[in-house]
């Protein structure tokens, strides 16, 4: 093989590893802001906390899925699925950052130290 083919194939393989779906601990929060959950009580808040940690799961785990498809389709066909049928990325980092605006509103309540 020449080297002008090897480049283009290195370089192709690399895009294309690049485009595959981010994985959830790789995904930063987007900014909530804790006035969202001014005025409830703790109890509501810790209900608010619960329900953001389960999406922030459910989206989470959708999200790794998406990367071991992407990782497995791009070994078998150089096209990473995702781009193909979208990811979660942007649902993860909204919830990751409604954990961060309850957990927020929960220490600015008084009810977590």
């Amino acid at each position: 093989m020449n080297s002008k083919l090897k480049f283009c194939l290195a370089t192709v393989s690399l895009l294309t590893l690049a485009a595959c779906a981010t994985r959830p601990e790789s995904i930063s929060a987007s900014y909530v802001s804790h006035e969202k959950y001014a005025g409830r009580d703790c109890t509501q808040l810790n209900t608010d906390m619960s329900t953001a940690r389960a999406e922030l799961q459910k989206f989470s785990s959708m999200q790794d899925s998406k990367a071991n498809i992407d990782a497995a389709t791009v070994f078998v066909a150089l096209i990473p699925a995702s781009k193909l049928s979208g990811d979660h990325a942007g649902d993860v980092a909204k919830w990751k950052g409604e954990v961060e605006a309850v957990d927020t509103a929960l220490v600015k309540a008084g009810c977590k130290k």
